[in-house]
C-alpha cells in the first residue's frame, strides 16, 4: 500500500516528542510574557484568543497574528504561544487564535471564524497600544491555509458579501501550507476531517482569487513531504504570475513539526524571517 503523503506521523520518529516539545516551550514563553488569555472574537467557546504583549510595549507596536495547525479537526492555541517569541523580540504585540475543528463545523465557517479573529484583533488593537495599520499573520498547516484567506476569496464567494472586507494584513508568513485540498478528502483525514470534495474544490487556494496587496513569504521544511514542497511551489508561482510580492524558501534539515520549534525561534533563520516581517510592518 501507498504510504499517505499527508500522515506526517509516519515520517516524523520523534513526532510525539516534538509534539510534548511545543507545548512546553509554549509554556516556558508564557510565563515570561504578560499573557492576556482567552479574549473572545465570537460567541462560541472556540473563538478565543490569547495575546502576548512585551514587558513594556511601544504605542504604535506592531499587531501580530499566529494561527496553528492540525488539519482543521485539532490543535490548541496554548500549544503554539511559542510562535509569539520573534514577535515580541521585533517589538510587537501577538495574538494566537483558535477555532473551532472539524468534523464538527464545516471548512466555509472555519475560514469566516478566522476572518472574524483577525478583524476583532484589529479592532481592539489601540487598546494595547498596538497599530492595526502595522498587521501581518502567519500560520502552520492549516493554519497556513487559513491565513492564506486573510487576503484571498474562495472561487463560490462573493466578496464581500457577508461579513465586509478582508482583513488586508500587511505581510503573510506561511508555513508548510496544504494550497490543494483535493488530496484531503480521499487521505488519512477521511474519518477525522471528514472534508468533502466540494468543500476541497471551494477552499483550495490554489484556485482562489489571491489579492495582490500582501506580501506573502511561502516555506517549508526541507524534509517534509511532497505535497508541501510542490504546493508551495505552485503557490508562489501563481501569485509571482500576478504580479504579487513572493518569498519562496526552504528550511534545510527541518520536517513539519521541527519547522513549527523554528519558526518560533528569533536566532533561527526562519524564526529571523518572522521578527523581520513583524518589525518592517
Amino acid at each position: 500500500m501507498a504510504q499517505d503523503l499527508y500522515r506526517n506521523r509516519d515520517f516524523i520518529p520523534d513526532f510525539d516528542a516534538l509534539m510534548a516539545e511545543t507545548a512546553a516551550r509554549s509554556r516556558d514563553l508564557a510565563a515570561r510574557a504578560d499573557l492576556r488569555a482567552d479574549l473572545a472574537y465570537g460567541p462560541g467557546p472556540r473563538e478565543r484568543m490569547d495575546l502576548l504583549l512585551p514587558p513594556s510595549p511601544r504605542k504604535g507596536a506592531p499587531l501580530h497574528l499566529f494561527l496553528h495547525g492540525g488539519y482543521w479537526r485539532s490543535g490548541r492555541k496554548e500549544d503554539h504561544w511559542l510562535v509569539a517569541a520573534p514577535a515580541l523580540a521585533a517589538g510587537g504585540i501577538a495574538a494566537v487564535a483558535t477555532y473551532d475543528l472539524m468534523p464538527g463545523t464545516r471548512l466555509p465557517r472555519i475560514v469566516a471564524q478566522i476572518r472574524a479573529a483577525a478583524r476583532h484583533v484589529l479592532a481592539v488593537a489601540p487598546e494595547f497600544g498596538a497599530d492595526p495599520a502595522r498587521f501581518t499573520a502567519s500560520g502552520h498547516s492549516a493554519g497556513a491555509h487559513l491565513a492564506s484567506y486573510l487576503a484571498a476569496h474562495g472561487p463560490d464567494e462573493t466578496p464581500g458579501a457577508a461579513s465586509g472586507p478582508l482583513p488586508a494584513p500587511r505581510a503573510l508568513l506561511l508555513v508548510s501550507g496544504i494550497y490543494d485540498l483535493s488530496g484531503i478528502p480521499g487521505s488519512f483525514l477521511k474519518d477525522e476531517a471528514k472534508m468533502t470534495p466540494e468543500e476541497a474544490a471551494a477552499w483550495s487556494p490554489l484556485t482562489s482569487d489571491q489579492l495582490p496587496g500582501p506580501r506573502r513569504i511561502l516555506t517549508c521544511g526541507a524534509a517534509e513531504t511532497a505535497p508541501f514542497h510542490d504546493q508551495s511551489a505552485a503557490l508562489a508561482a501563481r501569485l509571482q504570475g500576478q504580479g504579487a510580492a513572493v518569498e519562496l524558501r526552504r528550511e534545510p534539515g527541518l520536517n513539519h513539526l521541527s519547522v513549527v520549534l523554528a519558526l518560533a525561534d528569533p536566532q533561527a533563520p526562519l524564526g529571523q524571517r518572522l521578527a523581520d516581517m513583524v518589525a518592517e510592518a
